[in-house]
C-alpha cells in the first residue's frame, strides 16, 4: 500500500530531525535537499515492496491447488517467497 505524500513528508521530517539529534550524520547538503532525497528513497523502496508483492501474488495465484488469501497457508507461502524475492533483489541477505 503506497503511503499518501503527506505522510511521506512527515516521515522524512522525523528521519531528518532524529538524524540530527543523535548526530549520526554531518548534513553536508541543506536540510530541504535532504529531505528531498529521504522522500525519494522511501518512495522508491514502497515501489519495489509493491513490484514484489504482484510478483509473489501472481506465483501464487498459479498453483494448481488454490490458495485463499488470509488463511495459514496463503500468509506462510506468502512470506516465503516474498522473502526469496527480497533476496533475488538484493534487499535482504539470505
Amino acid at each position: 500500500m503506497m503511503l499518501s505524500e503527506d505522510k511521506i513528508s512527515h516521515l522524512s521530517h522525523i528521519l531528518l530531525k532524529n538524524i540530527i539529534a543523535e548526530d549520526i550524520a554531518a548534513l553536508l547538503e541543506e536540510e530541504s535537499s535532504i529531505r528531498r532525497e529521504i522522500k525519494r528513497t522511501i518512495i522508491s523502496e514502497l515501489k519495489i515492496g509493491e513490484e514484489i508483492d504482484a510478483v509473489v501474488r501472481k506465483k501464487l495465484q498459479s498453483f494448481s491447488k488454490k490458495l485463499i488469501e488470509g488463511t495459514p497457508e496463503w500468509e506462510v507461502m506468502y512470506k516465503k517467497f516474498f522473502r526469496e524475492e527480497e533476496i533475488r533483489r538484493g534487499r535482504a541477505s539470505g
